[in-house]
């Protein structure tokens, strides 16, 4: 037996549907500041320097991520080493 469910609904209902943030405002804010600094003609602009303060804690929970990840490989049998 095969039962198929659609939703018709926009990425905010998800969004509310979930308790997902709306990152509409950030997005714009780090966008103009891109465009700004990039109109302004910075010495030695960088892109990973910019988005380095937006980036900081989100890479270590990726970090935390994968770990958790190879460990759950580890303890569902695909890996016999300790």
């Amino acid at each position: 037996m095969k039962v198929s469910v659609e939703f018709d609904i926009t990425p905010e209902e998800v969004r509310k549907v979930f308790g997902l943030p709306d990152v509409e405002a950030f997005q714009r804010q780090l966008l103009d500041d891109v465009r700004e600094r990039m109109t302004s003609g910075v010495d030695g602009y960088d892109p990973v320097k910019l988005f380095q303060p937006y980036l900081t804690g989100s890479m270590a929970s990726w970090d935390l991520f994968q770990n958790m990840l190879t460990n759950v490989a580890k303890l569902s049998g695909g890996s016999k080493t300790d």
